[in-house]
């Protein structure tokens, strides 16, 4: 069994009017297996709507199954006693910084996860520096969270998540509310933990720019798992995403127009760099 594994995932929201009376039934995930394994980078792609952001909430035991079942390291989400060890296996980073952030500096902000956790102080402080300098925000550590930017603020999130020493950060459209830079050095410093820390990513996002680097990719749409497989294998059918309404690069989208029109171009360009080698051998 993976870090995280779902079994025929089903969660339905149930609207009631004033009186209690169920009025309608929304099933917002519907039927969903994962399996993802200690190390993996995994993306979620989807539209609003597609259900993502409600998968990722499982994840963290924020919502329970309506069916199905939904394991974070062997324990069942839906067993009340494994609510806390889950959540200290599974950190989660929501779309806007500011809700997260409750520190009035840096380093005490980012040392709060740990210390509710009942870490010794000593350790704390080496938990935050380790934290702040895996996200490059170090240097900011005496600083005020309102002086920082939306990008910087994310990445301090990021840090409080790592500094309670989870196996798995899930991330739910972490750069929504950030420009383009912002989304960069979010998307880097995630890398970077995976890469460097092995820590398991899971990456809710509608950005295509920022899942080329993930192992794996799930494409959510009306809560089924529409499409599953590498970067490589998603962007290769581009008509297929257009169709359940999502951007695809630009780099990619070019080099599909130039296949369309004679090119002999790979299926799956993902980087300027593999369009310019794909051009130049046409030489």
């Amino acid at each position: 069994m993976g870090i995280i594994q779902t079994k025929k995932l089903v969660f339905e929201y149930i609207r009631r009017d004033e009186e209690g009376n169920v009025e309608g039934i929304t099933r917002a995930v519907d039927e969903v297996d994962l399996d993802v394994s200690q190390g993996q980078f995994i993306a979620i792609l989807g539209h609003n709507g597609s259900g993502k952001s409600t998968l990722a909430k499982h994840i963290n035991a924020i919502l329970a199954p309506t069916e199905g079942t939904v394991w974070v390291d062997g324990m069942d989400t839906q067993d009340e006693e494994k609510v806390w060890d889950i959540r200290q296996r599974a950190g989660m980073v929501f779309q806007n910084p500011d809700n997260q952030i409750i520190g009035q500096v840096v380093e005490e902000d980012v040392g709060f996860g740990p210390e509710n956790m009942g870490v010794p102080t000593k350790e704390i402080w080496e938990r935050v520096e380790e934290s702040l300098k895996a996200v490059g925000m170090y240097e900011f550590r005496k600083h005020s969270p309102n002086k920082l930017s939306g990008g910087q603020k994310q990445r301090v999130s990021i840090a409080g998540v790592i500094a309670m020493h989870p196996k798995c950060i899930i991330l739910d459209e972490p750069t929504a509310m950030l420009d383009p830079n912002g989304r960069k050095e979010v998307i880097r410093a995630v890398r970077a933990l995976n890469d460097v820390e092995e820590v398991t990513v899971v990456l809710i996002t509608h950005y295509m720019e920022e899942i080329i680097y993930a192992d794996k990719v799930f494409v959510m749409d009306r809560g089924h798992v529409e499409m599953e497989g590498t970067p490589r294998e998603i962007f290769s059918q581009v008509e297929k995403l257009k169709s359940l309404r999502l951007d695809v690069p630009q780099v990619t989208l070019l080099a599909h127009e130039l296949k369309r029109n004679g090119l002999n171009i790979p299926d799956g360009i993902l980087t300027i760099k593999e369009l310019t080698e794909a051009l130049e051998s046409l030489k």
